[in-house]
C-alpha cells in the first residue's frame, strides 16, 4: 500500500502527457514530435517513468515500442482518466459569449482572410460584442506546434497532412476561373491550347514550388509559363489588369476582388479539383467552451455561405 502512495505522491504529471503519446504513436520520434519535445527528452521521461512503476511499461521493436501486458492494461484507463481530467479542467468556467472580454487569434492565409474575415467579424460582433479578433499568418509547418503553444486558437487553410493532437475538419470548397483584363483577345473563348501558350501570374508565399493548378496541368503531362510570381491575389490582379497574363484563382475570392473592376472571369479549360478549406484546433482545445464557440461561429459563416 505505500509503495502505491509513493508512487502517486511522487508522480509528475506532465511524464504522463509522454506516457499517453508514446502509447499512441508505440514510436519514440513521432510521440517526441507530438509533443514539440526532442527523442532524447522523451526517453528520459520514459526512464522516470519505468522507474516510478517498476515496468519496462514498452519494449522496443525494431521501430515500434510495444507496450508490457502491464502497460496495456493500464494505459486506457489511464489516457480516458487524462481525457475527462482536459474536460474537467476546460469546462471549469463557463463562457458566456455576451459576456466575453476575450481574444482570440485565428491563422488563416491572405486569400483566406480575403474571403472570410469580413463574415466571420460581423458573425463574432454579433455574438461577443466584447470580444477582439486578430487574423495572423501561421506558417504551415509551425502549424502543429503554436496550436499547441496556444498562440492560434484556431487555423484555416487547405487540407494538410495533420495527425493527432491536432484536429480538423473540411469547412468548405471553392472552385477555381481565371481571370484577365476586360477586353482580351481570349475573353470570348479560353481554350486549353490558348491557356498553355498564354503567359500566367502564379500566386504563392513560397519562394519557389508548384501551385496547385500546376500540380494539375503535370498530372496531365502539360505545362504552362509563369510571367510572374506574387504573394496574394490583390497583387495579381493589379498585374493582370494591366497586362495580357492570365491569373488562375478561387472562384469565391475572384467575386469579392474583382467586383466591378477592370477584370472578367472565365472558366478553367481543363479539370482543376476545388480547393478545400479545413478548420484546425489542438486536441487540448476540443472541450474548451471558448474555443468550441469560435469552430461553431467560423463552421456556421461557412454552412451559410456568408463568405461568397
Amino acid at each position: 500500500m505505500n509503495q502505491i502512495h509513493n508512487r502517486t505522491d511522487q508522480l509528475d504529471l506532465n511524464l504522463l502527457k509522454v506516457f499517453e503519446a508514446v502509447y499512441r504513436e508505440q514510436n519514440l520520434s513521432r510521440a517526441a514530435q507530438s509533443l514539440y519535445l526532442t527523442p532524447s527528452a522523451v526517453s528520459h521521461a520514459l526512464a522516470r517513468l519505468r522507474q516510478q512503476f517498476g515496468d519496462p511499461l514498452f519494449v522496443r521493436d525494431g521501430r515500434r515500442m510495444s507496450p508490457t501486458p502491464a502497460c496495456q492494461r493500464i494505459a486506457p484507463l489511464l489516457t480516458d482518466a487524462l481525457s475527462r481530467l482536459r474536460e474537467l479542467l476546460q469546462q471549469w468556467d463557463r463562457f458566456d459569449p455576451a459576456q466575453a472580454r476575450q481574444g482570440f487569434r485565428i491563422g488563416m492565409p491572405d486569400a483566406t482572410e480575403t474571403a472570410l474575415l469580413p463574415a466571420l467579424a460581423q458573425a463574432l460582433h454579433a455574438q461577443a460584442p466584447g470580444a477582439t479578433l486578430a487574423s495572423v499568418a501561421v506558417a504551415r509547418r509551425e502549424l502543429g506546434r503554436e496550436l499547441a503553444a496556444g498562440q492560434v486558437d484556431l487555423a484555416i487553410d487547405v487540407a494538410l497532412p495533420i495527425s493527432e493532437p491536432v484536429r480538423h475538419q473540411p469547412l468548405f470548397q471553392d472552385g477555381f476561373c481565371v481571370v484577365m483584363r476586360a477586353g482580351h483577345a481570349l475573353a470570348k473563348r479560353l481554350t486549353l491550347k490558348q491557356y498553355l501558350q498564354a503567359r500566367h501570374v502564379a500566386v504563392s508565399t513560397r519562394a519557389s514550388g508548384q501551385v496547385i493548378e500546376d500540380i494539375a496541368l503535370l498530372n496531365l503531362g502539360l505545362q504552362r509559363p509563369i510571367a510572374l510570381r506574387c504573394q496574394n491575389y490583390h497583387s495579381a490582379c493589379e498585374v493582370v489588369a494591366q497586362s495580357d497574363a492570365l491569373l488562375t484563382m478561387p472562384a469565391g475570392l475572384a467575386g469579392r476582388i474583382i467586383g466591378r473592376s477592370r477584370l472578367l472571369r472565365v472558366a478553367v479549360p481543363f479539370a482543376l479539383p476545388a480547393a478545400q478549406l479545413h478548420l484546425y484546433w489542438h486536441a487540448n482545445s476540443e472541450f474548451d467552451p471558448a474555443n468550441r464557440w469560435l469552430r461553431e461561429v467560423v463552421v456556421g459563416v461557412c454552412e451559410r455561405g456568408l463568405f461568397g
